[in-house]
């Protein structure tokens, strides 16, 4: 069961995180490294590690879920400690390392807009203002477990607010639909009938429209392998990507935990390597509880 927590809570919560960001912004900016200073951020960061923090990412490997035009993953060991096995690797010995070929779009991942418009901005030009946000959940897993290809309603976001209050600006919102309890099967994410259509759950055009362009939400994410419903990329139709990414939004694909954490209150830290001009990249991402 995820806890449910006051609004109130929540908000003070969100306060608290807020100003160590901003703190650290103006110790950065003025240079300054006092002794106030330095017990404020000490003071916020155990404030923060009384927290319980939820891992929303999943590991990656060879042979996870995937799109289907994407090649596997490749992984190759250059150095071992030793040549006991498996090694010696490659290269030789002494330490362990390894060389990982896959593509950006790669277990839970980023989808920077750059991913489908080309122009806009593209992994190294998300600025580090948009890697931690109020985390809201939308939890449809009820509706989808009654139909796999259920997407995301008004009725829904509505009901949400209900009990919430407005979904605030510059939040992160995921669609819980249950989704990720299928991973790392491929065949149970994809869900294919017998005549290869995709049943899954996915967004609406509606709600991502209320979403960004009137609560104006930075960024968004799920636990399916798309933003479209599975009858949608059956006949290669990414139109709800496409729509996202065309206003200079990322999101995140194939997250995972999401039961763990409260619809409302918590914070969601959204991390991922700075390729230049990178297409897109696995993520590393989190929830902070209040």
């Amino acid at each position: 069961m995820v806890r449910r927590h006051s609004s109130l809570a929540g908000t003070a919560f969100a306060s608290v995180v807020l100003s160590l960001v901003a703190l650290c912004s103006a110790v950065l900016f003025l240079g300054c490294g006092g002794s106030d200073g330095d017990d404020d951020l000490s003071h916020m960061l155990q404030q923060l590690q009384g927290h319980e923090f939820v891992d929303l990412t999943h590991a990656f490997g060879p042979g996870i879920p995937h799109w289907p035009g994407f090649p596997e993953e490749r992984r190759e060991l250059l150095y071992w400690y030793d040549d006991q096995p498996p090694g010696p690797g490659a290269l030789g010995t002494g330490f362990f390392a390894e060389q990982f070929t896959h593509v950006g779009q790669w277990g839970t991942h980023v989808d920077p807009p750059a991913h489908f418009v080309e122009g806009l901005r593209t992994v190294d030009q998300i600025p580090l203002q948009e890697m931690i946000l109020p985390l809201v959940v939308i939890d449809v897993t009820r509706q989808v477990e009654a139909n796999a290809d259920y997407t995301l309603r008004m009725d829904d976001v509505r009901a949400w607010e209900s009990r919430h209050g407005k979904v605030p600006k510059g939040a992160f919102v995921a669609m819980r639909t249950g989704w990720s309890s299928r991973w790392p099967d491929p065949v149970a994410m994809a869900n294919r009938d017998a005549s290869g259509v995709a049943h899954y759950p996915g967004w609406s055009r509606e709600v991502l429209t209320y979403l960004y362009e009137e609560r104006g939400i930075t960024a968004s994410g799920h636990e399916t392998t798309d933003t479209d419903p599975g009858l949608a990329t059956s006949r290669d139709d990414y139109s709800l990507e496409a729509y996202i990414l065309g206003l200079n939004h990322y999101q995140i694909e194939l997250l995972a935990n999401l039961d763990a954490v409260p619809e409302s209150g918590a914070l969601v830290v959204v991390s991922f390597p700075k390729p230049a001009g990178g297409s897109g990249f696995p993520a590393r991402v989190f929830a902070i509880l209040p």
